[in-house]
């Protein structure tokens, strides 16, 4: 029950200030976090939260899943087809450079083995832009930018799935099931497709019609049942999530529409008790054993690793300098690699607690940089884009989605 407490306190103290964090580098998830921190074992010990916890493991499965499907609604099939050029660059050369550029320094510097190494990469490869909401989710920043840092991270997280199982499985000397990872990987592809285009051609039926007031219920509807499907099949409810967001979007804008401000408003409330709780796990027993070179890896990946993969992977491409730079920039890490560590920690690995906590270093300084400059790098790319693409008003959305 403290914990509840906590979470009604910090939840209004959060949206009584939100006005200012809109405006400032004040960061409504910065709060959460250390909100956490101070209620944890490392703060006035209020509350007991160990890592392999069924609450730890639960809240940021369902904070990803939830996040990964509202975002999937803002990238329709056009909007996917229109930007896939950048996109595609991210993730298919961002990603596997930001893999292999992270385990070096985990290697040399963190005293990790190779196969431990490259699963530290895949775990801190995925990226978050819930984090940095004032750049995806301000109508003022050219809409291609913010199209490929939300494709880019909606499908990432998926895509990292298999990578940190197949090192997993070398970590702990066990043979890697590649045929069972692909198999996983394309049943959430086919469920994120089949069960929302099954719903949304029997809406367009007669027979079947929202009341205008419950209509935000049925996207709702499918992401509670595609989530019982995944764990059920066993299928990536990751990738399922965001292909599902998109297939809605793309098959009834009505719907996806209707359900955008209250899926906003859920993602924020289960994003917020994911890192509540992720903030009460960071102690200074936690940290405290952590060498240079552990603080080294965090910092590389953060500073040096993910902003030079992107920018080599979006050369020769039409955006301006500034907007490769703060699509280099926001690249941070949130709860995909929560739960990918978790998965390392609950496993037999010898170095599991060392790559646990170099995930939860990694990410509690990417949430301090990244959630407080969102706002500057917004106000920086206040500008048009120069081709004539649209600015990223609503309407505009719309027009091109």
């Amino acid at each position: 029950m403290p914990l509840v407490l906590a979470f009604g306190v910090v939840l209004l103290i959060s949206v009584s200030l939100s006005g200012v964090a809109a405006r400032t580098v004040l960061s409504t998830a910065l709060l959460f976090l250390l909100a956490g921190a101070l209620i944890g074992q490392g703060g006035f010990g209020l509350v007991h939260v160990v890592p392999d916890s069924p609450l730890v493991t639960g809240l940021a499965d369902i904070a990803l899943f939830t996040v990964l499907f509202t975002d999937g609604q803002r990238a329709s099939l056009p909007a996917l087809r229109e930007g896939w050029r950048l996109s595609g660059r991210a993730l298919g050369l961002a990603m596997p450079l930001t893999m292999a550029g992270i385990a070096l320094p985990a290697y040399f510097l963190a005293g990790l083995d190779w196969p431990t190494a490259l699963l530290l990469g895949a775990i801190l490869s995925p990226t978050d832009p819930v984090f940095a909401s004032a750049i995806v989710g301000r109508d003022d920043v050219p809409l291609r930018l913010r199209r490929l840092l939300n494709v880019e991270s909606g499908l990432n997280d998926g895509l990292a799935l298999p990578f940190v199982l197949i090192f997993l499985a070398t970590a702990s000397g066990q043979q890697s099931h590649l045929g069972q990872v692909a198999a996983e990987l394309g049943l959430g592809l086919v469920l994120g497709v089949a069960l929302p285009a099954v719903v949304a051609l029997a809406w367009r039926t007669r027979l079947l019609t929202a009341e205008p007031r419950l209509q935000a219920l049925g996207p709702l509807a499918i992401a509670v049942m595609l989530y019982a499907a995944c764990h059920l099949t066993h299928a990536n409810p990751y990738l399922a999530a965001f292909i599902a967001g998109s297939t809605l979007a793309t098959m009834d804008k009505v719907s996806a529409e209707r359900f955008e401000p209250f899926g906003d408003l859920l993602s924020e409330l289960t994003k917020f008790g994911a890192l509540l709780v992720f903030g009460a796990l960071i102690t200074p027993e936690r940290i405290s054993h952590l060498s240079v070179g552990d603080w080294a890896v965090a910092v590389l990946a953060i500073l040096l690793v993910r902003p030079a993969t992107m920018l080599l992977s979006l050369l020769r491409t039409p955006l301006p300098a500034r907007e490769r730079t703060a699509a280099a920039w926001f690249g941070p890490k949130g709860f995909a690699s929560v739960v990918y560590g978790l998965l390392a920690l609950q496993s037999a690995i010898p170095d599991g607690e060392h790559v646990f906590d170099l995930v939860a270093i990694t990410i509690a300084l990417s949430i301090v940089l990244h959630s407080s400059t969102d706002v500057p790098v917004a106000r920086a790319l206040r500008v048009e884009p120069p081709d004539c693409l649209p600015s990223g008003s609503p309407a505009s959305d719309r027009s091109t989605a």
